[in-house]
């Protein structure tokens, strides 16, 4: 399988052209555990995010775009790939990648790094990684020139004697994990200054983006917060109504608001493709410090609606129409409208599950109808077709030790119950039917990669 990277890497090389000022550069910015109801922009009453919500009134706000999972290892295995995780088998097992893992994103999988790298980008990765750390999988190993950012989840690696429940707290001891902050596989400060991090992420982006403003380039930014432990700099802490939480929102929301000013201040904002995003909904059992989904059901770990529905900003100045869509979105689709817009073949050996979305974001055209598939894990949980969505089982996020499994699918219509409060099965058999055809179909070319989160 490794011939299949290599000759679609050959092809790139082959295929590339000197890069052009009319080459756009590409950021994707993306929240750890961001609830859909966590922004001003989608109704926040007490979180305050004007960056946020002057990118969401100057650019492009859906209000149906969707994480590729329900936690943050395959959500950013999908995003990376274009690809549902269960085709890489970055799903499943222990549900994320631990540090004491084996697996991680399969080194035959072609990254949005790898692809546009292949055209003459410059790429960076800033943030939390969580897709692997040993070789292969590891940022260098899958695209990225420069990497910055911790490896894996801030509540990982705890120190001894820890008590239970400490990543919770409203105010977590700032000692109480080991984390390493890792630049391009070398430790720069272990154990990480967790109160100065989003700070810190925030100077190396801005000191990327005016080391390339010549253009082109990809810049992968992924936040650490709001994932507990909470921590905001002095700057932040304590200054949001809604707590701590919302006090790494806010910070978080600076720190966008820092990354277009740099785009601004160079003269690339025009040239630029910034889209903002979380990799699932909120972790409510945290209680305040787990974020809201708004009137969605449920959160993080679960494939109701609360679980997978994010936020979803799509921002560039004077090419991207200000604008609200209900067009139904995800974050595989970031993957193929990367490539398309730098000209840059799709892998051909291997299915991709997302698609272009320019014709949306650049002429207002409408999406080609298709059904979305929820996971959770390797197992099919439920399937949206328009504003239809079925359950095949349901179980919440976190805390109910067994899935309830409906022989007879539970029904929702999204636009009239985005909450799934009312089972409408029994009304619309044939909506059934034309879901579980979608089902079927998908399946005919479903490949399930080798496990790597054993």
């Amino acid at each position: 399988m490794k011939s299949i990277r290599l000759t679609f890497l050959l092809l790139l090389a082959c295929c590339s052209a000197a890069s052009t000022a009319a080459t756009p550069n590409i950021v994707i910015i993306l929240a750890d555990d961001l609830g859909y109801g966590d922004l001003g922009c989608y109704g926040s009453p007490t979180v305050s995010t004007p960056n946020l919500d002057r990118m969401a009134t100057e650019g492009l706000r859906f209000t149906d775009f969707y994480s590729a999972a329900e936690v943050c290892t395959p959500s950013r295995a999908a995003l990376l790939t274009g690809r549902y995780p269960i085709r890489s088998g970055m799903c499943g097992g222990r549900r994320v990648l631990f540090p004491n893992s084996k697996g991680g994103l399969p080194t035959k999988e072609i990254t949005i790094a790898e692809a546009l790298r292949g055209k003459g980008y410059a790429t960076a990765h800033i943030g939390k990684w969580h897709l692997g750390v040993h070789e292969g999988s590891r940022p260098q190993d899958q695209g990225f020139d420069l990497s910055y950012g911790l490896l894996y989840s801030n509540d990982m690696v705890q120190r001894r004697g820890l008590p239970k429940g400490s990543s919770g707290l409203a105010d977590p001891p700032r000692d109480g994990w080991n984390q390493a902050l890792v630049r391009n596989g070398e430790v720069v400060e272990q154990p990480v200054d967790q109160p100065n991090l989003t700070k810190h992420y925030t100077e190396q982006a801005v000191q990327f983006i005016g080391e390339k403003k010549g253009g082109p380039f990809f810049l992968y930014f992924a936040h650490t917060f709001p994932h507990v432990p909470l921590f905001a700099s002095d700057r932040f802490k304590g200054k949001s109504r809604a707590g701590i939480y919302g006090d790494t929102v806010e910070e978080l929301d600076w720190s966008v608001g820092e990354v277009l000013q740099a785009l601004r201040r160079h003269g690339i904002a025009e040239n630029t493709l910034v889209f903002f995003s979380s990799d699932n909904g909120p972790w409510l059992i945290q209680g305040a410090q787990g974020g809201s989904a708004g009137l969605l059901r449920d959160g993080k770990g679960c494939t109701w609606e609360g679980g997978m529905r994010v936020p979803g900003i799509a921002w560039w100045p004077g090419r991207i129409q200000p604008g609200v869509t209900r067009e139904t979105a995800n974050m595989m689709d970031l993957f193929t409208t990367a490539l398309q817009l730098a000209g840059t073949p799709l892998p051909s050996e291997v299915p991709i599950d997302g698609i272009d979305l320019r014709p949306l974001l650049l002429e207002k055209k409408s999406l080609p109808s298709r059904p979305f598939f929820y996971y959770r894990g390797d197992k099919l949980a439920a399937c949206r077709v328009g504003d239809w969505k079925a359950h095949f089982f349901t179980q919440t996020g976190y805390g109910e030790a067994t899935p309830i499994t409906h022989d007879s699918p539970v029904l929702h219509h999204l636009g009239l119950d985005p909450s799934e409060k009312r089972d409408i099965a029994a009304e619309h058999p044939e909506i059934i039917e034309k879901i579980r055809a979608a089902v079927t179909e998908h399946q005919k070319t479903l490949m399930p990669g080798e496990p790597q989160l054993q």
